[in-house]
């Protein structure tokens, strides 16, 4: 990607990054890594005062999160999200150690334990002064991605380690939504369950693939991505998983030529906002109950815009979602995410010595045309369209 952006001051940030400039090209002498993450409850107490941390400032009374609650209460109160970070966490730490890059990687949440303040400070402490972030999330949206950068700005701000002469400096690595590493195992799931189908005899064009993604607020998606380019509907956080998803069913049929006919949609999943309130659509529910008529007999759900199969894969898919298919009559498999897949964390390393070498745009893999993605958020990027701009780190203002 190119961008006619004027360089500009980008608060929190590395000398490298401060300029503005949409790529850093020079290497960085980062000393610590920070994985990031929304973070769940670990009990059933846990469950509310969670609940609270994710929907705080919007004055929702408890009798309606606990309307949510029940998601959780029937894992016993514990977000698988927690095991699956700590799993990545070793995961990426053996990774380096096999690269010989000497690196420390510490992990903080957005909503629980360990909260993302405690842990800059406790890098801090350990005498680190150079972040690099990966958030567990790929795609451009407010909740996705700028508000990882608010969270980073705030642990900065709260603890006071973002001024002085030696100050706390937060960079994050760039939007992975199209890097080979992450696209891989979901690609390997869709051939796995089309290839599945087919040989149980169904008709490649009685197969259909549904991409499944968190749904947003049109206002939000409208506001995803970039404000100096033009976006379809959705924004360009439907673009990137569109992208994605044509990318790897454009490969299928190319691997797997007897699946050329298999349809696919982009679908969406786990709406929380009021009625009046227009979301992304359509719900992965609502498309399922539709395909029957429309001769489809095999249904493969990629969970497309999760890293891990934490509660909105658990419950929304694997309960809900595979509900519909069976009341529909559909053959159906939930595919993989990336979890700790060998690819997937390659991947993440790979993205870190980008920004260790200062890598050039050009020679960094991507796998759609919307890629590579900026490793400095462009003006305007990803704003709330409820609460507006709020200090961000790793992006030019406002």
């Amino acid at each position: 990607m190119t961008s006619g952006d004027t360089p500009q001051t980008v608060p929190f940030a590395s000398a490298a990054a401060s300029s503005g400039a949409p790529f850093v090209e020079e290497p960085v002498a980062y000393d610590a890594l920070l994985l990031s993450s929304f973070g769940g409850p670990e009990g059933q107490d846990d469950v509310i005062p969670f609940l609270r941390n994710v929907t705080r400032g919007r004055g929702i009374p408890d009798e309606r999160l606990e309307e949510v609650a029940v998601h959780y209460r029937h894992f016993g109160g514990i977000s698988p999200i927690n095991q699956h970070n700590r799993e990545l966490l070793e995961a990426l730490r053996a990774e380096l150690q096999r690269r010989g890059v000497d690196l420390p990687v510490y992990w903080g949440n957005r909503n629980w334990e360990p909260y993302i303040e405690d842990t800059v400070a406790q890098a801090a402490a350990d005498g680190h002064r150079t972040l690099l972030a990966i958030a567990t999330s790929a795609y451009s949206s407010y909740s996705s991605d700028r508000q990882y950068r608010e969270d980073f700005a705030r642990a900065l701000l709260t603890t006071g380690l973002g001024e002085g002469d030696d100050p706390v400096t937060i960079d994050k690595v760039r939007l992975f939504f199209d890097h080979p590493g992450f696209v891989e195992p979901f690609y390997e799931g869709v051939r796995a369950a089309v290839e599945g189908f087919l040989a149980e005899g169904t008709a490649p064009e009685a197969v259909r693939v549904l991409f499944s993604t968190h749904s947003i607020p049109m206002g939000d998606a409208a506001k995803s991505g970039p404000g100096d380019r033009e976006w379809p509907a959705g924004g360009a956080y439907a673009a990137q998983h569109s992208a994605v998803a044509a990318h790897i069913m454009d490969r299928l049929a190319r691997e797997v030529p007897a699946a050329g006919a298999v349809g696919w949609d982009l679908v969406y999943q786990s709406r929380s906002g009021p009625p009046s309130q227009p979301w992304l659509e359509p719900d992965v529910n609502d498309r399922i109950a539709e395909l029957p008529a429309e001769g489809i007999r095999a249904v493969a759900i990629t969970p497309l815009g999760f890293v891990s199969d934490h509660m909105e894969v658990m419950w929304d898919l694997d309960n809900e979602a595979m509900a519909s298919a069976e009341e529909a009559g559909l053959a159906a498999v939930r595919t993989q995410t990336p979890g700790t897949h060998p690819a997937f964390v390659v991947g993440l390393i790979d993205l870190v010595e980008e920004r260790l070498n200062g890598t050039p745009a050009a020679e960094r893999p991507h796998l759609t045309e919307l890629g590579p993605w900026y490793d400095v958020s462009r003006a305007g990027d990803c704003e709330n369209a409820r609460l507006g701009f709020r200090p961000a780190a790793a992006g030019l203002l406002p």
